[in-house]
C-alpha cells in the first residue's frame, strides 16, 4: 500500500482546501502601545504648528505693528482653541495662553 499525503482527502478525490490563516487577536497592551505612539507623534506636530504660530505673534510684539498684532492674535487664538477641542491641550491651558497673550497684545495696542 501507498502512503496518503496529510492534505489529501482519504474519502476521496479531492485535497483538502486549505482554510485561510486566522487573524492573530493582538494583545490589548501592544494595541494601546501603538495607539500612544501614533497620538503623541499626531500631537507633537500639532503643538509644534501652535508654538510657530505664537512665535509668529510675539514677532508682531515685538515690531509693534497693531494690525498685524490683531491678525496674528486672531490666528492663535483659533490655532489653541482648535488644540483644546482635540484634546492636545487642555481647555484651561488654552484659555490661560490666550489670555496672557491678548494681555500682552493690548499692551502693544495702547502704545
Amino acid at each position: 500500500m501507498y502512503q496518503l499525503h496529510d492534505d489529501y482527502n482519504t474519502r476521496g478525490h479531492m485535497a483538502k482546501e486549505k482554510e485561510p490563516p486566522k487573524k492573530v487577536k493582538m494583545p490589548t497592551a501592544l494595541k494601546r502601545d501603538l495607539q500612544n505612539e501614533r497620538k503623541r507623534i499626531r500631537n507633537r506636530s500639532f503643538k509644534a504648528g501652535v508654538r510657530t504660530v505664537i512665535r509668529g505673534l510675539e514677532d508682531t510684539f515685538k515690531a509693534g505693528d497693531a494690525a498685524a498684532t490683531q491678525e496674528n492674535l486672531s490666528k492663535a487664538y483659533s490655532a489653541l482653541d482648535k488644540a483644546a477641542k482635540r484634546g492636545v491641550f487642555s481647555k484651561n491651558k488654552a484659555s490661560r495662553s490666550k489670555a496672557r497673550l491678548a494681555a500682552r497684545a493690548a499692551a502693544v495696542v495702547a502704545k
